[in-house]
């Protein structure tokens, strides 16, 4: 297919009511550029994390009532699955796009990484771009600025991580809707890609 970027319809696909209409509307309009970006980022992540990448866009298959409030395409190094490992996602929800390195709460390495992160803080203060976003659950469209973060906001992220069994970490960019849809498809990619770029170093401390 042909990549054009987002458009309104694809984020307002959110404030349909119902989970077969929205879900239809996913399949539809947004499936198919997660899929394209899956194949386009697959191979980027492979080159850029040394290690071979798959791509898994959100099914939402356990859903029986409520509709996704978000989707997303996630890349990991297994073709099985990304939840228990970690993982790059992007995705959308009906006010921003998101582009996340994460470590979510099935993954057993969390505490191990939670000490890692906690060990080379004064180099994540260092080279994550203020603009870029943190947060400590996948499920919550909300997030916190790194400028906004003190070294003890950090740290009290980090250690939550190798404590709290629920505990969550996530650390991308959020791009509102408004601007997203005014990026033509090379220019997304581009924007995409550049956050990868800086989110791999992360990638590689877990």
């Amino acid at each position: 297919m042909s990549f054009n970027g987002l458009t309104n319809e694809d984020f307002d696909v959110f404030t349909l009511n119902g989970l077969e209409e929205r879900m239809e509307q996913i399949k539809q309009t947004i499936r198919p550029k997660l899929e394209f970006l899956g194949d386009t980022f697959a191979p980027a992540l492979s080159s850029l994390t040394g290690i071979e990448m798959f791509h898994h866009v959100a099914r939402h298959a356990r859903r029986t009532i409520n509709p996704p409030n978000d989707t997303w395409v996630a890349f990991a190094s297994s073709k099985r699955g990304y939840k228990m490992l970690p993982h790059f996602q992007i995705g959308l929800w009906e006010t921003h796009l998101f582009v996340w390195f994460a470590v979510i709460y099935e993954a057993p390495s969390k505490e191990e990484f939670g000490k890692k992160l906690e060990n080379n803080i004064s180099k994540i203060l260092d080279s994550i771009p203020n603009h870029y976003m943190w947060s400590g659950d996948h499920m919550k469209p909300d997030a916190i600025r790194m400028s906004e973060m003190t070294h003890d906001d950090l740290l009290s992220l980090f250690r939550r991580l190798q404590t709290v069994k629920k505990a969550e970490i996530l650390c991308g960019i959020q791009i509102p809707r408004e601007q997203a849809v005014r990026l033509d498809g090379s220019e997304l990619v581009d924007t995409i890609n550049s956050a990868f770029v800086n989110l791999v170093p992360l990638y590689k401390l877990s």
